[in-house]
């Protein structure tokens, strides 16, 4: 049975989804050095108020390919290495804190049928794992479907989004300790976590930051 072991390993192999060929993790080992290329530098530049950013790497190259994959192609794999090097950098960041919840931005519920999760939330369950920080998945409920944000202005962006977020029934009954960390894939302009910070503020919740995978330069994430 033992000789059977490295026929076994290579079945089990799953293919790289960047690149197509076999991997031993997620991804292969030259895409996974293509995707810790895009590492953020320095983390300090982006984390000001009014809403502190922490962005794990720049939106281009493997990683805009690595998070295209987990959205558009399905690969829901993707999510847990993404979300662990994010929950890696935040620890040997050491941001001193009060005590902090993770909420992922959410999905209106069309879109999250018709994609069959939401990519935030896996990316939070990753970062948590590695952060230990406690996670509200559902935190905040998307109530209304809004136009794809890349295809917007700054402007039409926080217009598109105008009432689009409700902090859940079950936040609203069981107050959080502490502060909330979002979390989101890719920091734009700003204003979906803008909105959605403001929606928990108005509830008297307390957003201390942001946390996503890729800032876009481009789009004036800084």
């Amino acid at each position: 049975m033992q000789s059977l072991t490295p026929l076994l390993n290579l079945f089990l192999k799953l293919n790289c989804p960047l690149c197509e060929r076999v991997a031993e993790g997620v991804f292969c080992r030259d895409c996974l050095r293509r995707v810790q290329h895009c590492q953020v530098n320095d983390v300090s530049r982006f984390w000001q108020k009014p809403l502190p950013l922490f962005p794990w790497g720049i939106y281009g190259g493997a990683l805009k390919q690595a998070i295209a994959a987990l959205k558009y192609d399905k690969q829901r794999a993707v999510a847990r290495p993404l979300g662990q090097m994010l929950g890696q950098a935040w620890l040997k960041a050491a941001i001193a804190s009060p005590p902090l919840t993770v909420i992922p931005i959410p999905l209106h519920a069309d879109k999250q049928a018709q994609r069959g999760f939401n990519q935030a939330a896996l990316l939070a369950d990753a970062f948590c794992q590695v952060s230990r920080l406690p996670l509200c998945p559902e935190g905040l409920v998307r109530v209304r479907a809004t136009e794809a944000q890349f295809s917007l202005s700054g402007g039409a962006r926080m217009k598109n989004l105008a009432d689009a977020f409700q902090v859940s029934n079950g936040l609203l009954r069981r107050p959080l300790r502490g502060s909330v960390l979002l979390l989101d894939d890719i920091f734009t302009t700003g204003a979906t976590v803008q909105v959605a910070a403001q929606c928990l503020r108005q509830q008297q919740i307390e957003v201390y930051g942001v946390v996503a995978i890729a800032v876009s330069l481009k789009d004036g994430g800084t």
